[in-house]
C-alpha cells in the first residue's frame, strides 16, 4: 500500500479538478512520469467564410468540414481520403429550449497541435495522443449567447464538444446528429437491457425511425472503404449519450434522461423512480459537454487500437495516483468468482476458492453479496487466509446503499479495515446525470481508501479509467451471466468491434459446461485473451479450470497487453482473430462465428529468432474437448487452422 500522502492531503474537489482538466486543451505535465512529448500551437485564424471551414488530422486523411446551411443551421460532414464517413449532419447544443446551432455567427478560430505519449493498459501499454485541435467561437445571434465548438482531429478519429460559458442554472440538451452513408451496415442494440444487449446488423436504410442504439454504434462503409464507430468521451457532470434513428439514414444524439428506462432499472427501482430520472438535468455555471466521437479506420485493427477515448479524458490527480496507472495499489490481475459454475455461499467455500486461485496463480477472488451475512471477524478471516495464498479479496455491493457520501465512506473504510483490495459495485442501470455523478463520486471515495473498482449494471466506459486508474473493469456488456443467448459465437465475434471499442468489459469469460451452448472449449479459452479486462474475472469454477487439459495455457493468459494486432481475416460477427504481445511472449487467439472455416495465418508478427509454440485447438469430433500441440515457430511461418462452427484457437509463442 502507499502511505506517502495523508488522506487529508488526498482530498480535493472533483468538480474543480475535472472542470480545470476538461477546460484546458493543453496540459503542461505528464502525470504518469512516462515518456512524454508534446507540442502546442495557438494562433487566431480568419473567420469562417460562407463555404465553411475544414479541419484535418495530422496525416491529412481525415477531414471535418463545418457547413453553414441555407436555413442557417450549422452542420458538419466527415470524410476519409475524400470519401464520406459522416454525411451532412447537425452540430448543436440546445440551452433552455434554444437551439444554438441555428442562426449562429462565427467570431474566430484558434488552432493547436498535440503530440504526447503516456503509459496505458489494455490493448497496448503506451498510448499516443496526436491530434490537430481547434476552438471555434460562435455567437447565437438571436439570444446573444457566446459559445465555443471544440474540435480535435486524430488520424483515427474526430471529436467535438460544446463549451457554453455563463452563470446561473440552465438546462442543456443535444442537437447534434450523425448521418451514415447509404450502403453502410450498422451493428447496434437497444436499451431494453441497458448496455447488456445483443447486436443486430442492419443496412442503414433498414433502420426505422425511433429505433434506439446504445453506443458504441459501429458501421462498415460500403465498397470496402473502412469502418467507423460513434460514441462519447469524458462523460463528466452530464447525462450520457444515446442514439435514436431518424429513419432517414442517421441517428440523433439523445441525452440519458430521455432514454427509454431499461428493464433492469424498472425491475430494481420501479416506474416512479424511472419517471423522476426522465426529467432533464440542470447545470449551474459554465456548460461543458462530453466529446462526441467518431472512431474511423480502413481496417478493424485501427479501431481496436485507437487511443481517442482516453486521450480526450483528463489525466489522474497525482495526489491520489502518484504513479498514474502504475500506482502501487492499482494492480491488474485475474479473478476467480463463485456465481456461474457452482459452489456454496459459505466462508469455507470461499476459502477453497482462494486456495484454488493461488494454485492457478490468479491474483483475486470476487465475493458476491453473501459476505454481508458474515461478521467482521469472519471477513477478516477470509482476507487473511486468502493473503496467505497471494490472493486479494473483492467485495460486491449494491449501489442503492452507496448514494450518500457517509455510506460510501463507511463501506470503503470497511474494505480498507478488513484488508479487501477491490469493490464490485452493481445496479446503476441508467445514464441520467445523477447516476453519472455517482460513478465519479464512488471512484473518488474508493481512491481515497486505495480500493479498486469493478462496475456492474453499468453504462459504457467513456475514458474514465484514465482519470480514475482504480476503475479496473465495468460490465456494460451481455456476458456469460446471460442465460437466454441463442448463439454465443455470433455475439462473441461481434463484441471486439462494437462494445469493446469503448474500453474494458467484465464479460466473465470461459465456461466449459452447457451454458457455453454451441461454442467450443477452444473458443471459450480464446475469449479470455481477446475480451480485454485488466481485472479479468473468469466464469468457470477454479477447480474446473485446474482440471481442464488446457489449464497451463489458461494460467499464462495476461490481462493487459503491450501490443495488439487485429488480423486481416477478422470480420464483424464472423471471426475475431488477434495477435497480442506481453513482453517477448505472443498469443494468437481466435473466436470463430457460426460458420466453420479454415484459415492460414502468417506469423510475421513474431520477432526475429525461433519460438516454442504451445497450441490449443478445436477437436473436430467434440466441442467439449481440445487438442494440445507443442512445436516450433518463426516469423516466416504460416499456420493452417481449422475452425469448427463456434470454434476457436489459441497459441502461445515463447522465445
Amino acid at each position: 500500500m502507499g502511505g506517502k500522502i495523508s488522506r487529508d492531503e488526498r482530498r480535493f474537489s472533483r468538480r474543480d479538478f475535472l472542470s480545470t482538466a476538461l477546460a484546458a486543451p493543453i496540459v503542461a505535465a505528464d502525470a504518469y512520469g512516462s515518456l512524454f512529448q508534446r507540442r502546442a500551437l495557438a494562433r487566431p485564424l480568419p473567420s469562417i467564410h460562407s463555404r465553411g471551414a475544414r479541419f484535418t488530422g495530422p496525416d491529412g486523411r481525415l477531414q471535418l468540414e463545418l457547413l453553414p446551411s441555407e436555413e442557417g443551421r450549422l452542420s458538419y460532414l466527415v470524410t476519409m481520403d475524400g470519401e464520406l464517413v459522416i454525411d451532412t449532419s447537425s452540430v448543436s447544443i440546445v440551452i433552455d429550449g434554444v437551439d444554438l446551432g441555428h442562426g449562429t455567427h462565427l467570431d474566430e478560430t484558434a488552432r493547436y497541435r498535440t503530440d504526447e505519449t503516456y503509459a496505458w493498459r489494455g490493448v497496448h501499454s503506451v498510448a499516443r495522443n496526436h491530434c490537430n485541435g481547434a476552438t471555434v467561437a460562435f455567437r447565437h445571434v438571436e439570444s446573444g449567447t457566446d459559445y465555443t465548438l471544440e474540435i480535435r482531429m486524430f488520424d483515427d478519429a474526430v471529436a467535438f464538444r460544446h463549451v457554453v460559458p455563463g452563470e446561473g442554472t440552465r438546462t442543456p440538451d443535444d442537437g447534434s446528429s450523425f448521418a451514415i452513408p447509404a450502403g453502410s451496415t450498422v451493428w447496434f442494440h437497444d436499451f431494453e437491457g441497458h448496455y447488456e444487449g445483443s447486436h443486430v446488423a442492419k443496412e442503414i436504410t433498414e433502420i426505422e425511425a425511433g429505433e434506439w442504439a446504445a453506443p458504441p454504434v459501429t458501421f462498415k462503409l460500403p465498397g470496402g472503404r473502412g469502418y467507423a464507430s460513434i460514441t462519447e468521451a469524458a462523460l463528466v457532470d452530464y447525462s450520457g449519450l444515446g442514439l435514436q434513428a431518424d429513419g432517414q439514414g442517421g441517428f440523433r444524439a439523445v441525452l440519458g434522461h430521455a432514454h427509454p428506462p431499461s428493464y433492469p432499472f424498472t425491475l430494481r427501482y420501479g416506474d416512479e423512480e424511472a419517471e423522476r430520472l426522465s426529467q432533464p438535468a440542470t447545470i449551474s455555471g459554465p456548460i461543458t459537454t462530453p466529446w462526441r466521437v467518431v472512431m474511423i479506420g480502413r481496417d478493424l485493427n485501427t479501431l481496436v487500437n485507437t487511443d481517442v477515448l482516453h486521450n480526450l479524458s483528463p489525466p489522474p490527480d497525482p495526489q491520489l495516483f502518484p504513479d498514474g496507472i502504475h500506482t502501487e495499489w492499482v494492480r491488474p490481475g485475474r479473478c476467480v468468482w463463485k456465481y456461474l459454475d457452482g459452489g456454496e455461499n459459505t466462508l469455507e467455500e470461499m476459502k477453497t476458492f482462494s486456495r484454488l486461485a493461488g494454485e492457478l496463480g490468479f491474483e483475486y477472488n470476487v465475493i458476491e453479496g453473501f459476505w454481508q451475512r458474515w461478521s467482521e471477524s469472519e471477513l477478516r478471516e477470509l482476507v487473511e487466509y486468502s493473503r496467505g495464498h497471494d490472493v486479494g479479496i473483492w467485495l460486491w455491493k449494491h449501489t442503492r446503499d452507496l448514494r450518500e457520501p457517509e455510506a460510501r465512506r463507511a463501506f470503503f473504510s470497511l474494505c480498507r479495515k478488513v484488508g479487501a483490495v477491490g469493490a464490485k459495485l452493481d445496479f446503476f442501470d441508467h445514464e441520467a446525470r445523477e447516476v453519472v455523478d455517482l460513478y465519479h463520486a464512488l471512484l473518488r471515495d474508493a481512491a481515497e481508501f486505495e480500493i479498486m473498482v469493478n462496475f456492474h449494471g453499468a453504462n459504457k466506459p467513456t475514458g474514465e479509467s484514465r482519470t480514475w486508474p482504480n476503475e479496473m473493469n465495468r460490465e456494460a456488456i451481455s456476458g456469460m451471466e446471460r442465460r437466454s443467448m441463442e448463439a454465443w459465437s455470433r455475439h462473441n465475434s461481434t463484441l471486439p468491434f462494437t462494445r469493446m471499442l469503448a474500453g474494458h468489459a467484465d464479460f466473465t469469460p470461459m465456461l466449459f459446461g452447457e451454458r457455453r451452448r454451441e461454442t467450443s472449449w477452444a473458443h471459450q479459452i480464446a475469449s479470455a485473451a481477446i475480451l480485454t479486462a485488466p481485472a479479468l474475472v473468469y466464469g468457470a469454477h477454479p477447480a474446473t479450470i485446474l482440471e481442464n487439459p488446457a489449464a497451463e495455457m489458461i494460467k499464462s493468459i495476461p490481462t493487459v497487453w503491450d501490443e495488439t494486432l487485429v488480423l486481416p481475416v477478422s470480420e464483424i460477427g464472423e471471426i475475431a482473430a488477434y495477435a497480442r504481445r506481453r513482453g517477448e511472449e505472443w498469443f494468437l487467439a481466435i473466436m470463430n462465428g457460426p460458420e466453420a472455416r479454415s484459415v492460414i495465418l502468417p506469423l510475421d508478427f513474431l520477432g526475429a529468432g525461433n519460438y516454442e509454440a504451445s497450441i490449443v485447438r478445436d477437436r473436430e469430433d467434440d466441442a467439449a474437448a481440445v487438442e494440445i500441440d507443442e512445436g516450433a515457430a518463426a516469423a516466416a511461418d504460416r499456420m493452417p487452422i481449422n475452425l469448427r462452427a463456434g470454434g476457436g484457437f489459441i497459441a502461445r509463442f515463447r522465445k
